[in-house]
């Protein structure tokens, strides 16, 4: 273990629990969520034990924010494309058929110090790290934190909605030009905004091209909430139709438009990428 940041508490002129003395005396843990779960993880410690939510301040304590030691990560060399890269974060284009990390060695986490530099930054990760997921079959627009304060700030932005991101996605059947949907994923609230950008008939069978912004992050939510729609995703083994009468195999959804604010600037950074070729239907 490794101490991050430490606090000494001064003089107190009420008593105070921990939960709520020591939201925003870590520069590291801005927020309140940040401090529960760091507690959670059992990565604050109260005069050298572990704290817990519940434990009560007093003058003179000291109050540590520690972390493991991060292990040597293991260096997949698979090429990923790079859409944006600062000192603090990345973009990449994930390519399917690779989980995003993972108990595995091919995953994309192993990958990206094979494609990223390192930060420069005086908090920066020991290696980049992946701050959402993709599904293993899903491509598409992923987000890498870079330092300890850009992670931070982006699980909180996830955390908070204010991340945007859309997908594109083949399936079958027609689809409405616009439809909201709102369905339960495990038990959980869950919204996907649907837009056909075109339908098309194949050898007798309709399919539909849509976008899919999703505003909640529930795992498999697009595919999930397509097949419940009655319209589910071409190529998808769990929830679709795994018959393919195309030449690219695989699913047919791709992550292809991020909007977010910069975890240290602030500036909007609106990215969008063309889809695979696969998308790309100009032959029927």
């Amino acid at each position: 273990m490794k101490i991050i940041e430490s606090h000494i508490v001064p003089a107190i002129s009420q008593k105070i629990r921990l939960q709520e003395y020591a939201v925003g005396i870590f520069k590291m843990l801005p927020s309140k969520s940040g401090l529960k779960k760091a507690i959670k993880k059992e990565e604050i410690l109260l005069n050298g034990k572990v704290a817990k939510t519940s434990d009560w301040i007093e003058e003179h304590q000291q109050i540590d924010y520690i972390q493991e030691e991060e292990k040597q990560l293991k260096v997949f060399q698979l090429k990923l494309e790079v859409i944006y890269e600062d000192d603090h974060l990345a973009v990449i284009n994930k390519p399917a058929g690779y989980p995003t990390s993972g108990n595995y060695f091919k995953t994309i986490e192993h990958a990206l110090p094979f494609n990223l530099k390192i930060s420069t930054s005086e908090n920066a990760l020991p290696y980049p790290i992946p701050v959402h997921r993709l599904d293993n079959p899903t491509s598409g627009l992923l987000i890498v934190a870079k330092t300890k304060s850009a992670q931070l700030k982006l699980h909180q932005d996830f955390e908070d909605k204010k991340i945007q991101k859309l997908y594109l996605a083949l399936v079958i059947g027609k689809t409405p030009s616009q439809k909201d949907i709102q369905l339960k994923v495990e038990d959980k609230e869950a919204f996907t905004a649907i837009t056909t950008i075109k339908t098309f008939n194949y050898k007798e069978v309709l399919y539909s091209l849509v976008e899919a912004a999703p505003k909640t992050g529930r795992t498999h939510q697009i595919r999930i909430h397509l097949s419940k729609s009655g319209f589910p995703i071409m190529g998808d083994k769990l929830y679709g139709e795994e018959q393919n009468p195309f030449n690219k195999k695989g699913l047919y959804l791709a992550a292809i438009g991020l909007e977010f604010h910069h975890p240290i600037t602030n500036k909007i950074l609106k990215i969008k990428i063309s889809p695979h070729s696969k998308f790309r239907f100009t032959s029927i």
